[in-house]
């Protein structure tokens, strides 16, 4: 657990935080509507379990005034660094505690800071540029560090070994469920034939070229690696898990009028969220339909496209 608690002068309005320049490259998603979906109040309490950049950790700080809290959470400690370091450029004072955890076990972190309800939960579920960015983890296509694609690199095994490991089956299996790839079958039965020649995949931009030679008549607006990626790198860390713990608990621990917002990239995602909120009869939905991206910011940000943000209030 560590501190954080200032932020760099000047900045009337937390919304409009600019990133560090030389800390983070990650530019926040839906970050007004998110914010303000929570409707944070001064002294409450709030927790984000996805902190990447910080932008919705400080903005929520700004928000509760110096009586209350936001902890941000991420099972990236990188994230936390970066966000140390924005924060450590300042002189005024913001309420914030930095945990590194996966956000499926923030309870204990609610047990080491002796708090038994928070006031909302906000989970932004995409990957952020910084882990883009990242060289050394095989998160970009074209990245010729090792296809490790892990969020914690002291947990669990890189994307790479599971493909060293697993069969042609499972390969394709973990592509089609994660990745929703119709041609999975295919791409595993690649993966597994160049193994079998002593070429096995080690690389990130291994995988990408074997996707896009593998893939026939592909959409060039988008990579036919995409989805492998994506279903390689929820297996590792299974996100789907970790999301499907991490939603009745939260509603154990809100507050009455308390409020959880969470921003989805995928399907798969969205679909566990909008089902976990209108089967739980603890919450009542405030978003009838995904609130998404407005058009300054689709064009200022080509990631928010797909970004769907749901919200819903504890009876």
């Amino acid at each position: 657990m560590s501190d954080a608690e200032s932020v760099p002068e000047g900045i009337p309005n937390p919304l409009s935080l600019p990133d560090g320049e030389g800390i983070t490259v990650h530019t926040t998603v839906l970050l007004k509507e998110a914010v303000e979906g929570l409707a944070p109040k001064e002294g409450g309490v709030y927790l984000d379990g996805t902190l990447g950049g910080g932008g919705h950790t400080i903005a929520l700080a700004g928000r509760v005034g110096p009586t209350g809290l936001v902890i941000g959470c991420d099972r990236d400690p990188r994230a936390l660094d970066r966000t140390q370091a924005r924060m450590a450029r300042a002189g005024r004072k913001l309420p914030i505690r930095m945990a590194q955890v996966n956000f499926a076990d923030f309870p204990e972190v609610l047990a080491m800071l002796d708090i038994e309800k928070v006031d909302g939960f906000l989970l932004d579920l995409g990957l952020s540029s910084d882990q883009l960015a990242d060289r050394q983890r095989g998160f970009s296509f074209d990245s010729d560090g090792p296809l490790d694609l892990r969020f914690d690199t002291s947990e669990g095994i890189p994307a790479k070994e599971l493909l060293a490991r697993a069969g042609e089956e499972e390969i394709a299996n973990i592509i089609f469920r994660y990745g929703e790839e119709r041609f999975s079958r295919r791409i595993a039965r690649q993966i597994v034939r160049l193994r079998n020649e002593g070429k096995a995949i080690q690389k990130a931009s291994e995988l990408a070229a074997l996707c896009r030679q593998v893939i026939p008549g592909h959409n060039q607006k988008i990579d036919p690696a995409t989805r492998t990626f994506q279903a390689l790198r929820i297996a590792v860390n299974e996100e789907l898990k970790s999301l499907e713990t991490f939603l009745p608990k939260a509603a154990d621990f809100l507050r009455p009028e308390g409020r959880i917002a969470v921003i989805s990239f995928h399907s798969l995602e969205d679909r566990i969220v909008k089902n976990a909120m209108r089967g739980d009869p603890r919450l009542e939905v405030l978003t009838k339909k995904p609130i998404t991206a407005g058009e300054e910011e689709r064009t200022h940000n080509p990631r928010s496209r797909s970004a769907k943000l749901r919200i819903a209030v504890r009876r």
